[in-house]
């Protein structure tokens, strides 16, 4: 459990259950009592989804008793929940892996995540955030990034992160008895209480920040203009510097386990930070497959969150093997080689029956990155509200529960994992209820197939600008809009994909109920206040700091200490 006092509160919003009583072990072995507590999570949603349990609420209760009994029949076969992987990596255009005719286009290779897809489901309407930071934080915490603070991309120095009020899936599983264990990019900020394994994790080796400062902070980045004036050769000449003001002692990974302290693994210092980060996304590679291979006959079931940097763009010391001949897509083969490690070990443990797979990426491509990421169908990129920027490539494989071969066109975001997940690991009870939760229960997308999403809206925000709202497949874009008269902010996404031509006529019968929409969600956001972003001093709780690192902490301190 997490040391932080705030994180123990959402507890008290509990109603007693009939499994309050029984402990992790019987429940384990009572899977029929264990699923009876599945769907009957009181949880607060937003006000749209509220219309839409009016209109539906019964059709989808009896659903839920026919995929009750399928995920029962499952818990008797292995006495045990199922096993959750979640594979999640940065600024990947749509169609950019898993689809064999845009391998053809690209021209790089993706047979692992192909066949995924092929034994799977591919998503075609997957919504992410529109950026790294709080899609992450949307999966661990199933809200909306703004609500939680976390609604702006992290770089050091920061002084901030993930709230330790906040509820993360991490949490909500380990109550359900699940281990759990997170690898990768993190992304959740450098105060001591974001640390993932003060957030539910029961072990962690993860990133504070993005990943771009150890792949362009060094001399290589610098020498091929990828950075510029970070480091001594091209500081100021003739007048003062002020020695402080860069970056120099951020830290790129730690690792630690929950209740105790974190280590700093691999330094970031610029003479070393690029080897070092090249070790490193080997390290995590083989850190999950441990985890998989350790928790594999456990009589707990495991959630892992493996989250790769996956991005290496300096050309010195990467061998070209593509067509397309870039590291961008050197970067993408060996994401294709990791993501078939897993699978290979899931079956290789022989429980791949017993585990869902999930791998997506986290927003549209990064296109100020020129010769790495490019729009492949969708208009936009990593901080668009554009359906480049957040309309992500997406599968699904879980052998013998998910259909082989489906398309899915079903309006799917990232934050109904975190129910669906709770959902399958008959984890609804712990979710919180004194606040709003925006992920949606979708297991039976999962398990039934297209046509069953349990949702038909998206509020789109960039930072804490709420930016546009998406309704079945049409979209209004609020920034820039006209005052005292709609313009055309309007797109039919079936017509229009690549949001080409906004129209305003056609969709003057949309200007009302699209304003309905958006008055509802506001008075929703009256009623439970956004979290104001967290700040505090970074690296605080990690034994093994660096002398420079100090010196970074300090100045943080100094940044947000009050003026007297």
């Amino acid at each position: 459990m997490k040391n932080f006092t705030p994180k123990r509160l959402f507890k008290q919003q509990l109603k007693p259950s009939i499994l309050a009583s029984i402990s992790v072990a019987a429940m384990t072995l009572l899977p029929s009592l264990s699923a009876t507590a599945a769907t009957k999570a009181n949880l607060i949603h937003d006000a749209e989804q509220n219309i839409l349990q009016e209109q539906f609420g019964d059709k989808w209760a009896k659903q839920d008793v026919h995929l009750q009994a399928k995920l029962d029949k499952l818990y008797k076969k292995f006495g045990k929940r199922p096993n959750i992987v979640h594979i999640m990596w940065d600024d990947t255009s749509f169609g950019e892996v898993g689809i064999k005719a845009f391998n053809k286009v690209r021209g790089f290779d993706t047979p692992n995540i192909n066949k995924m897809g092929e034994d799977g489901i591919v998503f075609t309407r997957f919504y992410s955030e529109p950026s790294c930071t709080p899609t992450r934080a949307a999966a661990l915490t199933g809200r909306l990034a703004v609500r939680s603070g976390m609604h702006t991309v992290s770089f050091p120095p920061e002084g901030g992160g993930l709230p330790a009020e906040e509820v993360t899936i991490a949490e909500v599983l380990s109550e359900a008895g699940y281990s759990t264990s997170f690898v990768g990019k993190g992304h959740m900020g450098d105060i001591e209480e974001s640390y993932l394994h003060n957030q539910g994790f029961d072990e962690a080796q993860f990133s504070m920040y993005n990943q771009f400062p150890p792949a362009m902070w060094h001399a290589q980045g610098q020498a091929a203009n990828a950075t510029i004036g970070l480091l001594p050769d091209m500081h100021e000449k003739k007048y003062l510097v002020d020695a402080t003001w860069r970056p120099d002692g951020y830290i790129m990974d730690i690792q630690g386990k929950k209740g105790g302290k974190a280590r700093e693994t691999l330094s970031a210092s610029y003479d070393v930070a690029l080897e070092n980060y090249r070790k490193l996304i080997d390290i995590h590679q083989e850190n999950a497959l441990d985890f998989i291979q350790r928790k594999a006959n456990d009589d707990k079931p495991f959630y892992l969150a493996y989250w790769p940097n996956v991005y290496d763009l300096m050309r010195d010391g990467q061998e070209t093997t593509t067509s397309n001949s870039t590291p961008f897509a050197q970067n993408m083969e060996r994401l294709d080689r990791h993501v078939g490690e897993i699978l290979a070990e899931l079956k290789k443990q022989g429980i791949s029956e017993n585990t869902i797979v999930v791998a997506m990426a986290d927003n549209g491509p990064m296109e100020e990155l020129a010769g790495a990421m490019y729009q492949n169908v969708f208009n936009g990129g990593k901080g668009s509200y554009k359906e480049g920027g957040i309309r992500v490539t997406a599968f699904a494989e879980w052998p013998g529960m998910i259909e082989k071969g489906q398309y899915v066109g079903d309006m799917i975001t990232v934050h109904d994992l975190f129910t669906t997940f709770a959902r399958l690991g008959d984890a609804m009870e712990y979710i919180p209820t004194d606040r709003v939760i925006d992920g949606i229960d979708q297991t039976a997308v999962f398990l039934a197939g297209d046509g069953n999403s349990r949702r038909d809206y998206y509020h789109v925000y960039t930072g804490t600008t709420h930016a546009a709202t998406i309704k079945q497949q049409y979209k209004r874009v609020w920034v820039g809009d006209r005052p005292g008269l709609v313009k055309n902010n309007f797109f039919d996404l079936y017509q229009d994909p690549r949001e080409m031509r906004g129209m305003m006529a056609q969709f003057l019968w949309a200007w009302g109920p699209f304003d309905m929409m958006k008055h509802r969600h506001e008075n929703m956001n009256a009623k439970y206040p956004f979290t104001p972003t967290r700040h505090g001093i970074p690296f605080e709780g990690i034994t093994n700091l660096r002398p420079e690192s100090k010196v970074f902490q300090e100045t943080v301190r100094k940044s947000f200490a009050k003026v007297e």
